[in-house]
């Protein structure tokens, strides 16, 4: 009798263990599809994005078309478009008609910037739209002298600036670098290269700026599209998660981070001495006063010296522009009062209008930035005092105009106060 049993048995757990492994089967190759699934979708999407996000061939192909046909030219035309030179690198871009890429141009590392015209979505089923176009160069127009085209451009910095008293100069600067091949004239094409560039702010700011060496240099440009030296270290804490990252990380723990990954003391506070060279060149400079309106971190870097530098000049607006923008601004509440991230002006309820007069100086706004970096790891002998001006310094209201003796004062013993701790470094 047992010796019937035992083929039984085992028959069933025969039969047992291939019902299992066939359930093990069909597992694998459902957690296989659904896996094959969700990454094609995955690689779909992150495709879709980055196809509509960079467009660097687009790019280069409106500007080269518009080289060839002698409608645009400078200093980075041949390069780009007959030698081939000039390279599209890595593609930072967050906006598909603001194209940022890392390029390279002979033994220079930089960053190229062009603009497109946007991206125009479409359902499916529907005849898809033709993408816009980028700004046609159809200024200065043929015939137009250089006497009328310097003109052209004092007017322009005069509505940017205001009244200054170095327009002039600066108008040469800018023509200047409008002689791409050097050969002592600027042709027309050339004009219009320069005029397209004017015409964003950010290189406006830029040209101004990077004579004291606050912003990257302008390294090259061709129509629209420029480079600019890379600034090898950013943002100022040195640590930048990955977008998908960002929502997932606690804000503390964040912050814990950006802490970890800053030089040694003596080093951060060289590049604040920078910052704050920054708010002093930039508080009643050589072509008036500017604001910085949004002092984030991620807007500074540095270079292999420690050099602070500038690298959104966005953020950084005429004064007298702030004050026309707030003046045209009507409002409820202080709230409807606010110009990027960091500038605002208080609500005239009388009139309903917002007040010309900015709220904070750019000094407390980058007293405040500097707090926690500089804080972190200062000498203990100099901690105390380094803390109590940093809130003395971050306690100041109204525009630096108002205040301009106390402003002086504060930000000379800020300053004065950082260099007698790395005067003798070797980071200094």
């Amino acid at each position: 009798m047992a010796k019937g049993l035992f083929p039984r048995a085992w028959v069933k757990k025969s039969f047992y263990f291939q019902a299992r492994i066939s359930f093990v089967r069909v597992n694998y190759l459902f957690l296989t599809w659904l896996t094959v699934l969700v990454g094609s979708w995955v690689f779909y999407v992150q495709y879709s994005a980055y196809t509509e996000l960079c467009r660097g061939h687009e790019c280069k192909n409106a500007i080269c078309d518009k080289y060839r046909r002698g409608i645009i030219d400078g200093s980075a035309c041949s390069s780009l478009c007959d030698k081939e030179t000039l390279y599209m690198g890595r593609c930072l871009s967050t906006l598909p008609n603001n194209q940022v890429y890392t390029g390279s141009w002979g033994d220079h590392d930089g960053i190229i910037h062009c603009k497109l015209g946007e991206v125009v979505h479409y359902e499916l089923g529907e005849e898809p739209e033709p993408r816009r176009e980028t700004p046609v160069f159809d200024k200065p127009t043929r015939g137009t002298s250089v006497e009328k085209f310097k003109e052209m451009v004092f007017n322009h910095l005069k509505s940017k600036l205001g009244e200054q008293a170095n327009l002039a100069s600066l108008v040469s600067q800018i023509l200047s670098v409008a002689d791409g091949n050097r050969d002592g004239r600027v042709s027309l094409p050339e004009a219009r290269s320069t005029w397209a560039l004017l015409q964003m702010d950010e290189v406006l700011l830029g040209l101004l700026l990077q004579d004291r060496g606050h912003t990257p240099r302008l390294i090259g440009y061709c129509g629209d599209l420029y480079m600019t030296e890379r600034v090898p270290y950013g943002p100022l804490y040195g640590l930048s998660l990955p977008w998908p990252l960002v929502s997932w990380v606690p804000s503390g723990l964040q912050h814990s981070m950006d802490q970890w990954f800053t030089p040694s003391w003596p080093r951060k506070a060289k590049i604040s001495m920078g910052l704050l060279e920054l708010v002093e060149d930039i508080f009643h400079g050589t072509y008036g006063s500017f604001l910085i309106c949004d002092l984030a971190a991620a807007h500074f870097g540095y270079t292999d010296r420690h050099e602070l530098r500038l690298t959104n000049t966005q953020a950084v607006v005429p004064e007298e522009e702030f004050r026309r923008t707030m003046r045209a601004l009507k409002c409820e509440t202080d709230a409807d009062c606010i110009y990027g991230a960091d500038c605002e002006t208080s609500c005239d309820l009388s009139e309903r209008r917002c007040r010309e007069e900015p709220f904070r100086p750019n000094l407390a706004k980058a007293c405040e930035a500097l707090k926690d970096y500089l804080l972190r790891g200062a000498p203990s002998g100099m901690r105390e005092e380094l803390e109590r001006q940093l809130y003395a310094c971050m306690a100041l209201k109204g525009s630096a105009g108002q205040m301009n003796m106390e402003h002086s004062l504060i930000l000379n013993n800020l300053k004065a106060l950082l260099w007698k701790q790395i005067s003798h470094t070797k980071d200094s």
